[in-house]
């Protein structure tokens, strides 16, 4: 037997020898997160500077079929890694006009293992719209002269696509930009508080211009913008500051009905309308302009409206208490209510646009934008996700807790896991870098290990932001650039 065994350790190596050679091509991505070995890169980087740095047809036909066999290539490692989508959050720049800036971006996406971009198409004012082909109340990314057709929202998509990559569109919501806040023509349209503020003086950045989910100019507007992305068919399009403003310190909490974002004229209206008798109109006038209602204003509504035994407004019940406290409570939160009632109701006003067009949508928020704070205090953001239709196809939470390991970042995903039906609707965002912890922020392999052990089912995760993990590269990118 002896002489055999020779033979089957022969056979045996020469097994391993030929997996090794016919398995070639996966080895360029064969680590845990898909990413791609050096020589890999180097090639298609060689290739690529050859395709761009002249016309060199033969160069350029080698690239595209290192993309194609890249593409491949990570579609394998993602189909045998628990890890079935791992995406990355990206804004383009006017530099990305020149050539080869985009392919080199999307082949760095590709090397680093992703096979999901979310694609910033409307952020800080700004659409991703070609200037002669916008008819949007925002100016254009791209307003270089003599680049006034150039499409890079739907190059990007077609570009990507070639990679095996999915490719979304990722836009801000309530939050239109500073440039919205100056027109004069849509003054009526921003959020307003109690005290008659906006939001640019209270976020810190002076960038941030809320507008008021209830006004029909405000959805008009972000209609006429959402039919432009939809057009070049994104594969999801996700929605991003579904929510109010979120100041610092006592102003990051909402604890009496004045920090509420609800005065501008249509929230307003919207929510004296839900009154169900004149009492409850009436006193839902008088809490809103003073901040309070007391004694003597209870007994003025009752000689006002001697016919009605208690004021009502929509969910209240009848049987009640109908004495100060509880009447000023009941208030309190019934305005709470209304401010979350508008996140909502934007929300599926969007999403309705998307699903009409079979594309997949979902909503990008905090874990703890919903939470109370103290007794009866909210967290000023007041962004009910917990209260987002469960119909959404996909919930991102942006799990971005600190506190030196992953614990504190699976208990964020948990609670939002343990509202939502479907584990597999939910798509943790992780903010870290590769490799390296950072104060309290782990590096992203530990934080995705923990969440993996921690919260089983989940099979997306994605990366805040190709800015954060390719720094040099993105500020080359936003330079000045030569145009001519």
């Amino acid at each position: 037997m002896k002489k055999y065994r020779w033979l089957v350790v022969a056979i045996a190596l020469i097994s391993i020898f030929c997996q090794m050679i016919f398995s070639t091509p996966a080895l360029g991505a064969n680590d845990a997160y898909c990413r791609f070995n050096q020589s890999e890169v180097n090639l298609k980087t060689e290739l690529r500077n050859q395709a761009f740095g002249s016309n060199n047809t033969q160069a350029q036909r080698e690239y595209q079929q290192v993309i194609q066999r890249h593409s491949q290539m990570l579609r394998d490692c993602r189909n045998r890694n628990w890890l079935k989508e791992q995406g990355i959050w990206l804004r383009i720049y006017p530099c990305d006009v020149l050539d080869g800036s985009v392919e080199k971006v999307l082949d760095q996406i590709v090397n680093l293992g992703y096979n999901t971009v979310y694609l910033e198409v409307f952020f800080d004012g700004r659409v991703l719209l070609p200037k002669n082909g916008n008819n949007t109340v925002w100016r254009s990314v791209i307003e270089q002269p003599g680049y006034e057709n150039r499409d890079l929202y739907a190059e990007t998509l077609e570009k990507g696509r070639s990679r095996g990559l999915k490719m979304y569109a990722w836009l801000f919501s309530l939050n239109y930009g500073y440039s919205y806040s100056i027109r004069s023509d849509r003054q009526n349209v921003l959020a307003l508080n109690g005290k008659g503020e906006n939001s640019i003086g209270y976020v810190d950045d002076l960038s941030q211009t809320f507008v008021d989910p209830y006004n029909p100019l405000a959805r008009q507007d972000y209609q006429r913008l959402l039919q432009a992305v939809l057009q070049r068919r994104p594969d999801g399009v996700l929605f991003d500051y579904i929510r109010y403003p979120r100041g610092s310190g006592t102003y990051s909490v909402a604890s009496k009905v004045k920090d509420l974002w609800i005065y501008g004229n249509a929230s307003r209206q919207a929510l004296l309308a839900r009154a169900v008798n004149n009492q409850g109109r009436w006193i839902l006038q008088k809490y809103i302009d003073q901040g309070f209602i007391n004694g003597n204003d209870i007994e003025q509504m009752r000689q006002l409206f001697p016919n009605e035994t208690m004021p009502l407004w929509q969910g209240r019940n009848p049987n009640s208490a109908n004495n100060l406290s509880a009447l000023q409570l009941d208030l309190w939160y019934f305005t709470v209510a209304h401010a979350a009632q508008g996140v909502i109701d934007f929300l599926n006003f969007a999403v309705n646009q998307v699903q009409q067009m079979g594309i997949s949508s979902g909503a990008v928020f905090f874990p703890e934008g919903n939470q109370p704070v103290g007794e009866i205090g909210f967290d000023s953001r007041v962004q009910p996700w917990d209260n987002f239709s469960h119909r959404l196809p996909e919930f991102h939470p942006m799990s971005y807790a600190l506190c030196g390991n992953a614990s504190c970042i699976t208990q964020q995903i948990q609670r939002v896991v343990d509202e939502i039906p479907n584990v597999n609707n939910v798509k943790p965002v992780l903010a870290g870098f590769w490799g390296r912890s950072e104060g309290q922020r782990p590096s992203l392999e530990i934080q995705m290990e923990g969440i993996r052990r921690a919260n089983r089912g989940i099979t997306s995760i994605s990366h805040f932001a190709y800015s954060w993990l390719e720094p040099e590269h993105t500020r080359e990118r936003r330079r000045s650039c030569n145009f001519n």
